[in-house]
């Protein structure tokens, strides 16, 4: 079952891996996971409540599109806002990290993609009153990312470079 947590047999804590496009939310505890390339890992979490989640944004507008709305910025972040709210938090107490963003492919695009969405993520949060705490984005790398509810911690890591914490 793709929807359903698996869990850290260490910890017993459950872990959900969030695809291209996708987004989900918890509360109390478990851990949020993504691989970035071009796409941004957006983390909102309130941390009164304990309820954060993360949303796999692959591309900067939706253009009417409503069919995932994890995969664009402009659907993404209400629907990642009223999905916390759902779970018991609230808009006014989240803070936000961002992750990837990488310039993986040669376009003939004067601004690659990943910046795109960059700044349309920066820019709806901005005009939401959020603030971003954190970002470890560009380059020309992939990203894991790996979000503890319970903690808060948005941990980032490149391959062959040490792991770096939001």
């Amino acid at each position: 079952m793709r929807n359903s947590p698996a869990r850290d047999s260490d910890e017993n804590i459950p872990i959900k891996k969030i695809g291209m496009g996708e987004l989900d939310v918890l509360s109390g505890c478990g851990v949020l996971k993504s691989l970035l390339g071009s796409c941004i890992g957006l983390v909102l979490y309130d941390e009164r409540q304990r309820v954060g989640g993360l949303a796999h944004i692959v591309l900067p507008t939706s253009q009417g599109e409503s069919d995932m709305p994890g995969k664009y910025a402009d659907t993404a972040l209400p629907e990642l806002i009223r999905r916390i709210e759902q779970s018991g938090g609230r808009q006014r107490n989240l803070c936000a990290k961002l992750a990837g963003g990488a310039s993986m492919f040669t376009t003939s695009n004067p601004t690659p993609i990943g910046d795109l969405n960059q700044k349309t993520v920066e820019r709806l949060l901005s005009t939401a009153g959020i603030p971003i705490l954190g970002r470890h984005c560009g380059g020309k790398q992939g990203r894991r990312l790996s979000f503890d509810i319970k903690t808060g911690n948005v941990t980032v890591e490149i391959l062959g470079e040490a792991a770096v914490e939001l």
